[in-house]
């Protein structure tokens, strides 16, 4: 049984908890327990980790498992909550009711009904686990494990059935992480990638958002550099995810997916051509400062991928806010999302000596001096003093005696 454990808060506060409220494995105060076949009553998160590190017997009592089902013990659980209630005076904050996960044995009996049988009941089926999916990542994969629920899935979302029954599978489908092999299956398929790409330009945006993220998927999720080729080259695939990026109004989702989509095309270097004729350049610098932090550095990550081919290079070169922003982002966001500015700009600024101009006016020379003395990655680092150096020429007087500050890098001894 584990020795070390955390200190619960609750003890921060000298608030004694009752011994049978604490979970043997953690010492915690539980807030989902559950009872093993043993009898012995646990916090649902340790007992499940302790389950998947490979433990075959009760931690208490060191008697095997001969059954793995977790009982939710009710009981305890509005005890556990009384008291939290009846300690509200000392901060003791009363445990929110778990939902518990979707029954297995339910999961297979929705996905037999998705499979065959009247149209209505197999639309509601699908519906169904759609809904039990998007509560939580346990749900998706209980349904993940049902015995092949992606593989029905995925001949519902690519069968000549109705469009209502389609849609709502690839939905789910956009929910569950597809294997490498199944990515294979779809990739290999110029219909089923001709069916997606043409769903990117669906009236209904949550329908093209799902079908971008099964895209980015099977994109990502393929090692063959040929067959992710294949995609990108599927007319309309571009123009299809940067018009997501591009919706009116803000879809967070749309715009989560969008970009993770667009990144994975561009990583094919023979095809980033294409992102640039779609637009992708415009809509990664207006969307740049709407997106979450994840997302900015994948958006970035983007940036400087296009940044490498000379017509996307111009294109970012013409754009009025490219230098302005990029400068801005500078040490703002990440480590990750500061190395990817900065190689964008030195791309920019190697082409062109107006962004080089514009980029001395936006203050990059400050940032830059600060982020060689950061904590920032190496690679940053490196990316930085060679933008120094190509700007060299462009440094007022006043920054060049204050480059005496930073004599202990090599910044100042180009």
């Amino acid at each position: 049984m584990p020795t070390s454990f955390s200190l619960d808060p609750l003890d921060i506060i000298s608030v004694q908890i009752p011994h049978h409220f604490r979970c043997p494995i953690s010492l915690e105060l539980m807030r989902d327990p559950v009872t093993v076949c043993t009898g012995q009553t646990y916090d649902r998160p340790s007992i499940e980790a302790w389950v998947a590190t490979g433990n075959t017997t009760c931690p208490v009592t060191r008697v095997p498992l001969t059954d793995f089902t977790l009982i939710p013990n009710h009981t305890l659980r509005r005890l556990i909550q009384d008291w939290c209630v009846a300690n509200s005076s000392f901060g003791v904050q009363r445990i929110p009711t778990p939902k518990q996960p979707a029954d297995p044995v339910l999961v297979r009996t929705l996905l037999t009904q998705a499979g065959s049988g009247p149209y209505s009941l197999r639309v509601s089926a699908v519906r169904r686990l759609r809904a039990l999916a998007r509560e939580s990542d346990k749900n998706r994969s209980v349904i993940i494990a049902a015995h092949n629920a992606r593989e029905v899935l995925m001949s519902i979302a690519f069968a000549d059935v109705g469009s209502e029954l389609r849609h709502d599978s690839l939905a789910l489908l956009s929910l569950l992480a597809l294997t490498e092999e199944e990515c294979v299956r779809v990739a290999s398929d110029s219909e089923r990638v001709r069916f997606l790409v043409d769903l990117l330009f669906h009236s209904s945006i949550d329908v093209r958002v799902n079908s971008a993220a099964i895209i980015e998927n099977v994109v990502a999720g393929i090692r063959d550099a040929e067959l992710r080729a294949e995609i990108s080259t599927a007319d309309g695939v571009f123009d299809g995810v940067v018009g997501i990026l591009n919706y009116p109004f803000i879809h967070p989702r749309g715009l989560k997916i969008g970009v993770k989509a667009l990144f994975a095309l561009c990583l094919v270097k023979q095809h980033r051509h294409r992102a640039v004729a779609a637009g992708a350049v415009e809509a990664l610098i207006d969307r740049l400062a709407e997106f979450e932090k994840c997302d900015s550095e994948r958006a970035l990550a983007t940036v400087e991928l296009l940044c490498r081919i000379p017509s996307g290079c111009a294109a970012f070169e013409s754009h009025a806010l490219t230098v302005p922003l990029l400068v801005k982002i500078i040490l703002k966001i990440s480590g990750r999302a500061t190395e990817y500015a900065a190689g964008a700009l030195l791309s920019v600024c190697s082409a062109s000596e107006r962004a080089q101009r514009d980029a001395v006016a936006a203050g990059v020379l400050t940032q830059l001096l600060l982020l060689v003395q950061s904590d920032c990655t190496e690679r940053a680092k490196r990316k930085a003093q060679m933008l120094l150096k190509l700007l060299r020429d462009s440094w007022p007087d006043d920054y060049i005696a204050k480059s005496d500050d930073f004599a202990g890098s090599d910044v100042v001894l180009f």
